[in-house]
């Protein structure tokens, strides 16, 4: 059992580096309302991972192009495949989500951001009302994916164990830290 999980934990890593090796490219999408086109390149990226966890290569780019209103209609029933295919015994997760409409969170990939609250990720109880960079979304993610409803079904899959950035960020703009 405890081979099978390193496994999948193994797999879940090489999906997520070759994501991260995936080619950018330039599209120009169209608003449906407007028409008109803008240019997108890369990952839209609103919550890190989503794209590379719940969409296949062949649809990354179309995905990446799509307008974030249209992510649901155009990407909500295989994302939903892929969430059950990795977890099959998912019932509902920590915030009380079903598998469908968790799907629809996670298919509108927008970092959503309060304006006149706490921004957090995920602090116990404020969920998805922005991001600090000390926040740690991959084990926020992996525990709405994994964690059933108390957090407490798959243990071992709700964390990544890595709990700070290799270096400090910084304390004025642009915050992040240099590369290495």
């Amino acid at each position: 059992m405890k081979r099978n999980l390193y496994t999948i934990i193994g797999l879940c890593a090489l999906t997520v580096m070759l994501g991260a090796c995936h080619k950018d490219k330039q599209t120009t999408p169209s608003d449906p309302n407007t028409g008109e086109t803008f240019s997108v390149t890369g990952d839209q990226v609103g919550r890190p991972g989503i794209a590379t966890v719940f969409i296949a290569a062949a649809d990354k780019d179309n995905f990446n192009a799509t307008i974030p209103s249209m992510m649901n209609a155009a990407y909500g029933a295989k994302i939903q495949t892929q969430l059950t295919a990795l977890n099959p015994g998912y019932t509902t997760n920590l915030l009380g989500l079903s598998a469908a409409q968790f799907t629809g969170v996670l298919a509108t990939d927008v970092l959503n951001v309060s304006t006149t609250g706490t921004t957090t990720y995920y602090d116990g109880t404020n969920v998805l009302t922005g991001r600090k960079l000390t926040d740690d979304v991959i084990d926020v993610s992996l525990i709405l994916i994994f964690g059933g409803p108390t957090n407490a079904a798959n243990p071992t899959l709700t964390s990544d164990h890595v709990d700070a950035n290799d270096k400090a960020f910084l304390t004025a703009f642009p915050y992040e830290a240099a590369p290495w």
